[in-house]
């Protein structure tokens, strides 16, 4: 997983109107970057329905919130569309930013190892340095804590 004081791995993703993202295109402003396992599951929901109700708060701290997934740009826009959920949700089915990131990689799930999405936030500050790192997050509270942070 990166470290604070990194600077951030590029990405370059689609989003649900197929329009591609990169870490420049929020250059200057603070970004949460949050990486989970798959849309509309149970704590997947919890953790991004959070981030919609402090929707507000995050913006007026001049903060961009972005979801990362390996889910397709279709699944994403069927849980945007059902959750009201007002911010980014990037695909990376090729897993490449979720590794780049330390986001992918073995985990256990039901006292078994697997290979998958380990829940996590980085936010990164408007130069594209990683400032603070949420490592294996408990989606509940998980949106409050990153406020409290910034």
């Amino acid at each position: 997983m990166i470290e604070v004081g990194t600077k951030a791995p590029d990405f370059s993703l689609s989003d649900a109107d197929g329009k591609v993202w990169s870490l420049a295109d929020f250059a200057g402003s603070t970004l949460v970057l949050y990486f989970y396992p798959r849309d509309d599951t149970p704590g997947c929901t919890v953790e991004a329905c959070e981030f919609r109700d402090r929707g507000l708060e995050f913006a007026a701290k001049g903060v961009k919130v972005v979801g990362i997934s390996p889910d397709s740009v279709t699944s994403h826009e069927k849980f945007r569309r059902k959750h009201s959920l007002s911010f980014l949700l990037l695909s990376d089915p090729e897993k490449k930013t979720l590794q780049a990131y330390g986001a992918y990689g073995e985990k256990t799930m039901y006292g078994k190892k697997v290979m998958g999405v380990i829940r996590s936030t980085f936010v990164i500050d408007g130069g594209g340095i990683v400032v603070k790192v949420f490592p294996k997050v408990i989606p509940a509270g998980h949106a409050d804590k990153v406020l409290e942070s910034l």
